[in-house]
């Protein structure tokens, strides 16, 4: 009777996990394929199962041995290759080529049935991307480097047909400013192709270091490859700048490219290297200087980021050198393009150089700009003599670009648009939305970035083809995520910062054009993430974070709303200043707050917030500027007192600047009312030129013209130092007013040894309190 129950208790067991892991794939897809058809029912893996796949094909071979293999890591299942079975067979799995398929080299067909799995493609590319469907449509599991137990290895019943939107789906990955072992390069080609990416996009030189192995020009990585030191903290955030005095360096040999491109290979990821030029090119010089315009100057490894002046000279022993290292380059690379840079390259070198402006009067030019594009299309042709074709940023549109290029749009849309209705091929890559160093949330909690703010949400949102007619769209190849990692010094930050924002990349890059549904993606983004966890990826888990956004009511009263993209989760909050329990009140609707309250939040998910927010006088108040604010800064007014203040000197966004004049607003309280204080906060960031004010003056008036009460304060603060939140604070005690205003005196010019000594100075300002 014992082993009765038993029985009974593992039959319901195994129905139970079958349930569970039914759901957990529910055809949770990504990238979502062209076309789907669900359907009752899955094919059921087990001891018994085959899969039929011709020995004729070598590549589609190993294509099904990968599936077989990555299956039976996982499920200990004795998985058999057998070349033929009847067509009617059961529990088989059938990879087979179809040439006239009809879904193009990549495209793929996969029909799951109760009985059998037939994957159909007219190339083994095509079959690799539907295997990688096909190991989806699994448990997440499937994805575990050791066996796991209590798993129903099943398939839910499907048919799809699948072709890719782009050809190039690319993700770029920067190795110049923080050098990136081997390892770690097969790990973020198998992520490429995991996510159906098929484009590895190597950054291989920069100023910062040289990465490649030039056997003809050993010193580029014998010096280039190597800095004596690196910028400690943001590039802004001391001034004077720190440095760590710890050397850095590394470079990949040509044995290791060549493995590493084979590895690439088999996952059907091209490789395309970029060698930079003319400008990002100080790890050369300092190799080499007679490359540059000034040979004696004493070129240097850049130890700090940004763009250095420091550039190629456009002379004989130049074109040269940079022959000789594409022509090794093309030895290790079999891929058709090869990206050159072009970005980013300052002319000051250029117009100082007797040499270089010869040359312009010599050729006719017009200016430095055109020099740079006789540059590229002298390179260009040394390329395309060798059967290979050039990528560039998109500044190689300055100048006139070179006629077989295709263009790297970065510096926003604009540019990508630009050159596909002068009809060159474009790969569209804008900062807006593919920059995967920006900060994904909000920067004073997350990890040191560049700057910026490019949340998962508006990556998704991106369409590459937008503003062009039908004809134009088709010179877009395709589309990119770029890594670069002046603040990523190791392989776990890159993998926080590109994850999960390439997965909606990815998703864009392959999927038809037309609307796209964020919650949809984000609730199969939940389900990808746990086969990520299976392969160790330090994904950033901000799709689970908690954001809280400020509004104004009908009557005027400050409302919270909390925001999040796991729409599957719930909010549970407090206003007490206790910890928050799914035993406290749930949240359904805007907070409204009538004093000074820090909400403390929590998710079923896992999520944890915090923060205060400032009820005073001013809040949701109009105010007016003296001196307006930058185009498109504070455009509604409402930022000066949307009762959030800011946290950090991180974040761009929670600030308002005014260039080069005195900050002034004056703030209309709608009626005579108490005034017993007014602060605000001023932002120091010397090194990007944002000064305190000198001075403030903080006034109160009853009819917005005679400021009798006011109060002058000095701004007190070192010069050197790192980056600071300084704030102002004028306490009236017992005034009365309807207008307050403030006055913040600019710091005028930068001082002599400032970067932008002589420049004009910005000033920063933040939240104005009335209390």
């Amino acid at each position: 009777m014992k082993k009765n129950i038993l029985s009974l208790s593992f039959v319901f067991l195994t129905f139970f996990l079958s349930y569970i892991h039914a759901q957990e794939n529910n055809y949770n897809l990504l990238p979502f394929p062209a076309q789907f058809n669900g359907g009752e029912g899955q094919f059921v893996v087990n001891a018994k199962t085959k899969i039929v796949v011709s020995a004729k094909d070598a590549l589609l071979k190993s294509v099904a041995l990968s599936f077989s293999n990555t299956l039976k890591t996982a499920s200990s299942l004795p998985l058999t290759i057998a070349p033929t079975a009847p067509a009617t067979a059961k529990n088989v799995v059938f990879v087979r080529l179809n040439k006239a398929l009809g879904l193009g080299n990549e495209g793929y067909k996969l029909l799951v049935s109760q009985d059998r799995i037939i994957l159909e493609a007219a190339t083994p590319q095509g079959a690799f991307y539907g295997i990688q469907t096909l190991l989806q449509l699994l448990p997440v599991e499937v994805f575990s480097p050791t066996p796991v137990a209590n798993v129903a290895w099943t398939v839910p019943v499907c048919q799809i047909q699948d072709r890719p939107r782009f050809s190039h789906r690319g993700l770029m990955l920067d190795v110049g400013r923080h050098f990136m072992p081997v390892s770690f390069i097969k790990k973020y080609i198998d992520l490429l192709a995991l996510h159906k990416m098929n484009v590895f996009h190597w950054h291989l030189t920069e100023d910062q270091g040289w990465r490649i192995e030039i056997k003809k020009y050993p010193k580029l990585t014998q010096i280039g490859s190597k800095r004596k030191e690196s910028l400690v903290g943001h590039y802004s955030e001391n001034y004077p700048q720190k440095f760590d005095g710890k050397e850095h360096g590394g470079f990949y040999t040509q044995a290791e490219i060549k493995d590493i491109v084979k590895y690439a290979q088999a996952k059907y990821v091209t490789i395309i290297p970029e060698i930079e030029m003319p400008g990002h090119s100080s790890a050369a010089l300092a190799a080499y200087p007679e490359l540059g315009c000034e040979p004696s100057k004493g070129y240097e490894v850049a130890t700090k980021w940004g763009v250095m002046k420091d550039v190629y000279c456009p002379n004989e022993k130049t074109f040269t050198f940079l022959q000789d290292v594409l022509t090794e380059v093309f030895a290790l690379f079999p891929s058709k393009y090869i990206h050159i840079g072009g970005d980013e390259c300052p002319k000051d070198a250029w117009k100082q150089s007797e040499f270089c402006q010869g040359l312009i009067k010599k050729l006719k030019l017009k200016d430095e700009h055109e020099l740079q594009s006789y540059f590229i299309k002298r390179i260009e042709k040394f390329v395309n003599s060798k059967g290979r074709a050039i990528i560039g940023w998109d500044e190689i549109l300055e100048g006139g670009v070179a006629p077989n290029a295709t263009v790297m749009s970065w510096r926003g849309t604009k540019g990508g648009i630009e050159a596909a209705k002068q009809k060159h091929n474009v790969i569209m890559t804008p900062n807006t939305y593919c920059y995967l160093d920006y900060y994904q949330a909000n920067p004073a909690n997350e990890p040191l970035a560049i700057g910026g703010y490019l949340p998962l949400e508006k990556v998704y949102e991106y369409n590459p083809t937008a503003e062009l007619s039908a004809d134009e769209q088709k010179y877009i190849l395709g589309i990119q995520g770029n890594v670069w990692t002046e603040y990523m010094p190791t392989p776990a930050q890159v993998e926080y910062m590109t994850f999960p924002r390439a997965s909606a990349i990815a998703e864009i890059a392959w999927g038809p054009s037309g609307p796209k549904n964020f919650e949809d993606f984000s609730t199969r983004l939940k389900t990808h993430l746990k086969r990520m966890d299976y392969q160790k990826v330090n994904y950033s888990k901000r799709i689970l974070d908690i954001r809280a956004v400020t509004q104004f009511n009908n009557q005027g009263q400050l409302q919270v709303r909390l925001e999040k993209l796991d729409s599957d989760s719930k909010i549970y909050y407090t206003t007490d200043g206790k910890a928050p329990t799914t035993s406290s009140t749930e949240y359904l609707m805007p907070i409204t707050l009538d004093k000074i309250t820090t909400i403390k939040a929590i998710t079923t998910a896992g999520a944890k917030f915090e923060e205060k927010f400032f009820i005073h006088r001013a809040k949701g108040k109009s105010y007016t500027y003296a001196n307006p604010p930058a185009e498109g800064v504070d455009t509604d007014k409402k930022k000066l007192t949307d009762g959030q203040v800011a946290q950090s000197p991180r974040n761009n966004s929670e600030w308002v600047r005014i260039n080069g004049k005195d900050f002034e607003i004056t703030l209309d309280l709608g009626e005579v009312r108490p005034v017993t204080k007014v602060s605000t906060n001023f932002l120091k960031i010397i090194m990007n030129n944002v000064f305190p004010p000198n001075s403030v003056e903080i006034g109160l008036s009853r009819d917005g013209e005679n400021f009798k009460e006011a109060i002058v304060q000095p701004v007190q603060y070192q010069l050197e130092g790192s980056w600071d939140i300084l704030p102002v604070v004028a306490d009236f005690k017992t005034a009365r007013a309807r207008y307050v205003r403030i006055r913040a005196k600019n710091a005028g010019p930068a001082p002599e040894g400032h970067p932008s000594a002589g420049r004009p100075t910005t000033i920063a300002m933040d939240e104005v309190v009335v209390d």
